[in-house]
């Protein structure tokens, strides 16, 4: 198994980046808050899992081992393949999906791409502790006061950026996706806003 690649990123796409390790260019598929982070010509250490099939390699890249074991658990669930489970943590950080998990919370489930209303209740039913708690619980086991809603939005220009976009287009096209709302971008909106603003830009570059 690669467990991890570490070398110069050549390229960012829309879903996955190409980082040259000792020569060899590893096409790695990523979320895209992960690829938001990657920069052309920078070193990047990716922690990978790598799925084969009869007719092919898949190399999956997540930013810390909690997420490519979070990855992995998830493709224990009958029905949940590699690309949902990338999915999955694309619209939800590790500890989201332990909140959603943990609290029954099949809607925050649903707002994955493919997962339906017997998927999330399978999800649940077969994750029940396996996912372990979350950090935002205390040691005392009472939920943990949340900060306030951090925007993310930035994140999103950052990666339209890291696909070729100049800073002001993107800028722009953010702002014409959220209609100048004001309210912050959460965690499980970031994908689907990045998508919305590809299609205002008329698609990716790289």
């Amino acid at each position: 198994m690669i467990a991890s690649v570490h070398g110069t990123v050549q390229a960012v796409r829309l879903d996955a980046a190409v980082v040259e390790v000792n020569g060899v260019g590893m096409l790695v598929q990523a979320t895209p808050a992960t690829l938001a982070g990657l920069r052309v010509g920078q070193t990047a250490t990716l922690h990978t899992a790598l799925v084969v099939r009869e007719d092919s390699l898949t190399l999956f890249g997540f930013p810390d081992d909690d997420e490519r074991e979070v990855f992995e658990v998830l493709q224990s669930v009958s029905g949940v393949g590699p690309r949902l489970a990338l999915a999955m943590l694309a619209v939800h950080t590790p500890d989201g999906l332990r909140r959603a998990v943990a609290a029954e919370d099949l809607a925050a489930l649903k707002r994955v791409p493919g997962i339906g209303q017997k998927g999330a209740q399978r999800i649940v039913l077969e994750l029940a502790d396996r996912l372990g708690a979350p950090a935002a619980v205390a040691v005392d086991g009472r939920p943990a006061t949340p900060a306030g809603p951090l925007d993310r939005r930035e994140q999103v220009v950052e990666a339209l950026v890291g696909l070729g976009w100049n800073a002001k287009a993107a800028q722009d096209a953010v702002a014409s996706v959220l209609d100048g709302s004001t309210e912050p971008v959460g965690e499980d909106e970031v994908a689907g806003v990045l998508r919305a603003a590809l299609r205002t830009l008329g698609g990716g570059r790289g």
